[in-house]
Parts: structure tokens; sequence; C-alpha cells
């Protein structure tokens, strides 16, 4: 999957000995960041011209579709068969299970030979996994792989109990590691810091829209009203309407608007970051949180979170994401606690330091390819 979270991950192994491919499965087009990358792309090729109604078909009756589909165009069965064949590669890596995961199940079952590393991401397992037909798939897929990544201890729990026998590579970041002197250089005193950081995700999973209603009795306050801004990031368009319909003084951005280094930059002007959602793994926007010495007020699915946060200690969990006086009340105890803010930030480096390192990390991705490859099938 194309994400800054993948290319971040990919990018420890640029100047490794290995030979690297990767399959675009979703056939998102090249990716610039990962020259140095064997990049399959452009695959899917039509078999027949376009039938009238087929995207129709495709958005609307899905699983007619899928049958067909092989008909029309180069399946991923048949390019990853191809690939296989080709390449003979001595191990494969998915990461994320519901897109890319779940398509390469049928063809891998003919090369069971070959390592399957599988990295969970977000609600791969802890959401999906309570849904009937997605949980038959995930367990499919965990009888299959050898080697599991995950950026939590929750996940590796949840695998355990749906079957996965395989081995554990053990628990590092998505996005890998930080580096964390360039980003120091770009926090600014936390006392003199005005802004509330908000993610803006409203969709599935994320429940911006009820930080935005706790906000909104925030902004009714003069007091707090004069001293802060707030800026949520990351915005759906459900997010941003509500932004609008109810003229809150709150600048927003969507999903596309800021790069990656213009969100550090606002971490590092902002005293308090507030994400909530009913499902997620470990947030990689809390763990920049972390870096820059933004207090951190994170919603706990599943317990994930408080594998890093102590409540009130170096951050606060939203163990009721639905619950807009309890998170309105963690935010204002926020704005008021200088002493808990200062505490915070100095145990959140701490933590920073010793497990969010870019070199540190670095050294424990190349580890695990290093030793999954030397293992005997």
């Amino acid at each position: 999957m194309p994400s800054l979270h993948f290319i971040r991950w990919v990018s420890n192994l640029k100047n490794t000995n290995y030979e690297l491919y990767w399959f675009d499965i979703l056939n998102r087009g090249y990716i610039n960041e990962l020259p140095y990358v064997n990049q399959i792309t452009n695959w899917q090729k039509r078999k027949k011209s376009y039938i009238k109604g087929e995207y129709f078909l495709e958005k609307k009756v899905t699983s007619l579709y899928n049958s067909i589909s092989p008909l029309l165009k180069t399946s991923i069965d048949e390019k990853l068969l191809e690939i296989l064949e080709t390449l003979k590669p001595d191990l494969i890596h998915s990461f994320e299970m519901q897109n890319c995961s779940y398509p390469i199940l049928k063809t891998f079952k003919k090369f069971s030979h070959i390592k399957w590393l599988y990295s969970c991401w977000g609600s791969d397992m802890y959401y999906y996994s309570n849904n009937k037909k997605h949980k038959k798939r995930i367990i499919s897929v965990l009888q299959k792989i050898s080697h599991l990544h995950t950026d939590n201890k929750r996940d590796y729990t949840i695998a355990k109990q749906l079957g996965f026998k395989g081995k554990h590579v053990g628990i590092i970041p998505g996005g890998t590691g930080y580096d964390l002197k360039n980003m120091y250089e770009l926090r600014t005193p936390i006392l003199k810091r005005n802004i509330i950081l908000v993610k803006g995700y409203q969709h599935t999973f994320g429940r911006s829209i009820n930080v935005l209603k706790a906000l909104a009795g925030i902004l009714e306050i003069k007091k707090y009203k004069q001293a802060y801004s707030i800026i949520a990031f990351g915005c759906h368009k459900e997010t941003i309407d509500y932004i609008v319909k109810n003229k809150l003084k709150i600048k927003y951005y969507t999903r596309t608007e800021l790069s990656h280094d213009d969100l550090i930059y606002l971490f590092g002007k902002s005293r308090v970051y507030v994400g909530n959602s009913i499902s997620d793994g470990l947030p990689n926007t809390l763990l920049e949180a972390i870096v820059m010495n933004t207090f951190p007020i994170q919603s706990n699915p599943g317990r994930v979170t408080e594998e890093v946060i102590e409540h009130g200690v170096n951050g606060f969990l939203i163990n009721d994401p639905n619950n807009i006086k309890l998170i309105k009340n963690l935010i204002l105890k926020a704005l008021n606690d200088d002493n808990l803010i200062l505490k915070s930030a100095e145990l959140n480096q701490q933590l920073a330091e010793k497990k969010l390192d870019l070199e540190f990390n670095k050294q424990k991705v190349i580890k695990v390819y290093k030793n999954i490859i030397s293992e005997k099938r």
C-alpha cells in the first residue's frame, strides 16, 4: 500500500544488499521516493474493451463484479503468479490486511515454501475480526503467514487468539522511527504554545466531530477563545462541513493540504493534540505528539493507547470516544495545568529517546529481515 508509513518503512532498507521489489497491488502508480526499489506498476491490462455498466457493477454489485473481473482484465492472482514464478523471492512482506493480504492468499497457497511476513496496521484485526466474514478471511491469512509484525501488544494477542502459530518479529512503529534531533529543533517552548491540534478524521473509525463539539463549548469561554487557536488537520468532508455549518473558529486542512513536515511543524507549536476514534492501532500522530512535546489526548480502543500513555501522567486517555463532556473536561485540564504539561513533556521525551529514534528502529527493521531470511522454512 503506497502510504507514507510504507515509504518510511522501506527507506530503512535503502543501503542494504537486499534486492527489493514492490508489487503495486492497488495499481496506484510509481512511488518517486523509492527509486532504489524495483516497482511493478501499471500491471493491470484489459482483456476486453470496457463494457457498459461495468463501473456501476464495480461500485454497487461488488461480489458479482469480482467474479467476472478476471475475464475483463489481468487479475491480482495472474500477475502475482507471474511475479513469484519469475523472481522466486525469499520473502513476501504484505502491509495491511484487507486490501493487500486478502488478495494474495489464493495464489500464495501454491507457494507455501516462501516465507510470508505480514505487518498489521490500524484496525486490520481489532475492528474487522468482529465481522464474521472478515474474521474468517483474517484467520485464513493468519494460518498461512510465517511471521507477524505489529506496532502494539494488543494486535499480537488478537492474532494468537485467532490461531496464529508463526513467529512474532516484535513491536515496531508502523512508520518506524523519527529523526529526533531535527524534530526537536522545531519545538517551541511548551508554555508559550497556543494551538490545540485536532486529528480531523470522521469516517468508519474516526470521531473528530465529537472533539469539535467539545471544543465548541470551550470556545464559548472568553479566556480560552482569546488565548488559543484550534487547528484540525487531515479533515474528511464531514468534519469540514460541521465546522462550516456551525461557524466554528477552527482552521482546517484537508487530508492532502499538509505535508508530513508541515504537520510536524504544527505539532511543535501546539500545546495539546487530540485524536479520537473507535478503532485504531497505535497512531503515528500520537507518537509524533510524544516526540514534539505536544500533550496527547487520545482514544484508547482495545486499550492499545495505554501501552504508551499512562492516564494523567504523560497524557490523557479517552475511554469513551462518544462522550463529549469527558473530552471537553480532559482538554480543559490540559489547558489549565502547566505542571502536568511540563512533567508529561519530560516523560515523553524519555519515551521518544528510548523507543522512537530513527536509527534504533532502522536497525530493528534490518534485523527482522536478516533473521527471517536466515531461518530454515
